[in-house]
């Protein structure tokens, strides 16, 4: 049986790409290759910014309500194909059917948020701010802009991005995950369908040459990134060493802070969820949770109860709560974390590593892990681990637990269990991370607010989608006018201007 070869999308067009060099695409479950990329060449990246180039000045003077009009139909799209992009999603990733669903729902509310982009692009005016004097602003687009995002949520990072760029009157470049490659494709047809002119949207796949040619071609504007810490660093400085604006979403380890008043029921069902859900590949998961006092016991005990009950199987399957890992590789240093925190003297509750799915023994299938009496200078606790391990550490008191948190090099999201609302309202206040649940594990905003961390989880002054995203791809300009008549031309000024 021959497999598929998956190319790039360029100025309306799906082509091979004239790239020598290939990635194996997997299905998780099974662990065989399903599909050979195409790794694009420097000159097939510089071919798709010459469409976008190309395209931009048509595209940026098409007005707001025609593009934003256009943003409606791609909605409707999406929601007509949600299932089938489920299901791309799932045989390259692995994650569960339903999860995969609740991917493409997520995304399609930043693409609802993008619909109303004329209003959110209104400037402000003042007139008479001197005699005959009106000053007025207004957001306009940057050019080609890129966004790199990655292999846990191929349609929902990259809908962060696409509709707050093309609304505002960007064109784009994306280059997705090597490893889950389809679903994104997906996008470009129904961006076609629902009416965007070719050139406007762009797509090449591949590795660090395509990413290095984004990077540094000057015709590139801004870049949005999403992924670990350090290739954010890089993408960073690299970007803005070369000109270019920035958002760069790196690494996570969100803690979950488990107060005495808290339900322990409500809590176990929250960690469970959090920590494998998606087997752990969130930027959000919960990888940590910190118990303040004597609940520690209790809530292992819990856990270990509910997590009999999870049910593991390939993904398509619509009962099932996790599925395997993306890669081999991925599967491997995973494995390796847990390795790891049994040498560093961490005490493994439950041990996922010699679990194997009957029927799909090549998956990459790695049960949930819990570790207890993890402390602070393991590199378990300190390093993302991006996988369904969750680490118990033991804090005697709130204000140990908060600086834990505070001590930490990333600051994603974070969350707290509690009944005390004075309690509540003093952890949200302190706490050093970009988003806080409380009572609620996995904090992701909604589509109008705004995603992103602290710390060493965002590099870049802007978090992304929402009122931060449309700041993120317009500049702002302001003008100042008068119009006098002829014969009241008052001469030369050689002081500074000043409003009377």
């Amino acid at each position: 049986m021959s497999i598929k070869t998956i190319g790039h999308y360029i100025n309306g067009q799906h082509t091979s790409g004239s790239g020598t060099r290939y990635s194996d695409v997997f299905n998780p479950a099974t662990g065989k290759i399903q599909a050979q990329l195409n790794n694009a060449k420097a000159t097939d990246v510089e071919a798709a910014i010459s469409a976008a180039q190309a395209a931009f000045a048509e595209w940026s003077a098409t007005p707001a309500l025609r593009r934003a009009r256009i943003m409606f139909k791609f909605k409707a799209l999406l929601d007509e194909r949600a299932d089938d992009l489920a299901k791309a999603i799932s045989l390259e990733h692995g994650k569960t059917i339903s999860d995969a669903r609740g991917e493409v729902t997520r995304g399609i509310e930043v693409v609802e948020f993008a619909c109303g982009m004329p209003h959110l692009m209104k400037g402000d005016y003042n007139d008479q701010v001197g005699t005959g004097i009106d000053t007025y602003s207004m957001h306009q687009p940057l050019g080609v802009v890129a966004g790199i995002t990655p292999f846990n949520f191929p349609i929902m990072v990259p809908l962060w991005m696409i509709p707050m760029a093309l609304a505002t009157g960007n064109t784009f470049v994306l280059k997705p995950s090597e490893k889950t490659p389809s679903a994104s494709l997906m996008i470009a047809d129904l961006l076609a369908e629902a009416g965007l002119p070719a050139g406007v949207f762009n797509l090449v796949n591949g590795d660090k040459e395509a990413v290095d040619v984004l990077l540094t071609d000057k015709r590139i504007q801004a870049i949005s990134f999403v992924g670990s810490t350090p290739i954010a660093e890089h993408i960073y400085s690299t970007g803005t060493k070369n000109g270019k604006r920035v958002q760069a979403l790196g690494g996570a380890k969100n803690h979950l802070i488990v107060m005495p008043d808290a339900d322990i029921d409500q809590v176990a069902d929250a960690l469970i969820g959090a920590a494998f859900g998606s087997a752990g590949e969130r930027c959000m998961a919960i990888s940590v949770a910190v118990t303040v006092g004597n609940v520690a016991d209790a809530l292992i005990a819990k856990l270990t109860e509910k997590v009999k009950g999870i049910t593991i199987d390939q993904g398509l399957n619509e009962k099932a709560d996790m599925g395997p890992l993306v890669t081999p590789e991925h599967y491997a240093k995973v494995k390796g974390y847990v390795d790891l925190g049994v040498a560093e003297g961490a005490t493994l509750v439950i041990d996922g590593r010699i679990y194997q799915h009957k029927g799909y023994e090549q998956g990459f299938f790695l049960a949930p892990c819990i570790f207890d009496h993890v402390k602070k200078d393991m590199r378990i606790y300190q390093e993302e681990i991006f996988g369904p391990v969750l680490s118990v550490v033991r804090a005697e008191t709130f204000e140990e637990a908060l600086q834990l948190v505070n001590d930490h090099e990333f600051g994603n999201g974070v969350a707290i269990f509690t009944r005390d609302g004075e309690v509540a309202r003093e952890f949200t206040q302190r706490v050093q991370a970009g988003m806080v649940g409380v009572n609620v594990a996995i904090p992701v905003p909604i589509a109008f607010h705004s995603f992103g961390g602290w710390k060493r989880s965002l590099f870049g002054d802007h978090h992304i989608y929402g009122n931060e995203g449309m700041r993120f791809y317009t500049r702002l300009k302001t003008t100042t006018s008068r119009w006098p008549a002829s014969n009241k031309v008052a001469g030369a000024e050689f002081v500074m201007p000043t409003m009377k």
